[in-house]
């Protein structure tokens, strides 16, 4: 139901969404799905010979879908110009081309410049390789201390968000106060309003240890502040979903056991809660959708499927069209 109200929003716009990967054969089908449902116009970087190669093997029908080869692209020197005085201080001007020429980095700079309203990365590349440009150009956005992540889990009905699974590897209280308000945002932007429980496998004091306190920590800093979403904690997995449990060990929480934007303690956490969910629960998870930055850029799990791809443009043409 989520990915159907997120499409009607964007189907028939134009957004334009590079995908920096366009010679892999996942890429190029969900590229061929997007022209056919009209939900964005797909740029696929690469050589014309790495796309031909796929195309040809897999017999893909890419009419509609515009691409880019960054060797032969006739304002490369007007991207390096504007790469250059982005990084003149950490980069040569013959490292700027150099890099340039990679899709990642060419990809980044066309929506840096307007050239295109959002990237997906990932499949092939590395999260680091996808995120590195986007904070080296694009940079977060104003009034964002930190860059994160979260992933949109949808069964039915049902709809989850975690954060962070993808970017920060073991946050401060104050970071997870950015990642919660950011992931917050986020639910909001996926059509519900946020109910955000601050996990930890301590329950409302129930155990000690350095991370319980973080959460903890997190949590009185989130209320010093004026919020627009109800947010609690620590509180373990099942107290948070579950309103059975949670009238035995919350029974004051307005948010346990009826949670639906979860912030996990690390990236371990979170990274293993989703897959667990995705693999073991029937969710579909998109993401890691990117969190703070100055435009939507997004990664892609390099074992992702074709649809995986279709739905995660679908997510980030919202973002452009949400302006977020």
């Amino acid at each position: 139901m989520i990915l159907d109200e997120l499409k009607a929003k964007i189907i028939g716009k134009k957004i334009r969404i590079v995908l920096t990967e366009g010679w892999d054969y996942r890429i190029q089908e969900a590229a061929m799905h997007m022209v056919e449902d009209d939900l964005c116009v797909p740029v696929l970087l690469g050589t014309p010979e790495q796309i031909e190669s796929t195309r040809k093997e897999y017999g893909y029908d890419l009419t509609g879908v515009e691409m880019i080869d960054p060797a032969t692209y006739p304002e490369f020197d007007q991207l390096a110009d504007r790469m250059h005085e982005l990084r003149k201080n950490k980069m040569t001007r013959e490292r700027v081309e150099e890099l340039l020429h990679q899709t990642n980095y060419f990809g980044t700079m066309l929506v840096e410049t307007g050239r295109a309203d959002g990237l997906l990365g990932g499949a092939t590349y590395s999260t680091a390789d996808t995120v590195r440009p986007a904070l080296q150009l694009v940079k977060a956005a104003p009034g964002q201390n930190l860059v994160s992540s979260c992933f949109l889990l949808v069964r039915g009905e049902e709809q989850a968000v975690f954060g962070d699974c993808g970017i920060n590897i073991n946050p401060t209280a104050s970071q997870l106060v950015d990642i919660t308000i950011q992931t917050a945002n986020s639910t909001r932007q996926f059509g519900k309003e946020p109910v955000v429980a601050l996990l930890s496998f301590s329950t409302n004091g129930s155990a000690e240890a350095e991370c319980v306190t973080k959460m903890r920590e997190c949590l009185a800093k989130l209320r010093e502040m004026p919020l627009d979403f109800e947010v609690d904690g620590e509180m373990q997995f099942d107290c948070a979903v579950d309103p059975e449990v949670a009238r035995l060990k919350f029974p004051e929480s307005k948010v346990a056991g009826h949670a639906n934007t979860f912030i996990f303690p690390n990236i371990s956490a979170g990274n293993i809660g989703y897959k667990i969910a995705a693999r073991m629960g029937g969710y579909i998870a998109m993401g890691p959708i990117l969190q703070g930055l100055n435009a939507p850029i997004n990664d892609l799990s390099r074992g992702c499927n074709w649809k995986e791809v279709y739905n995660m443009a679908i997510i980030t043409a919202n973002q452009k069209e949400l302006d977020i």
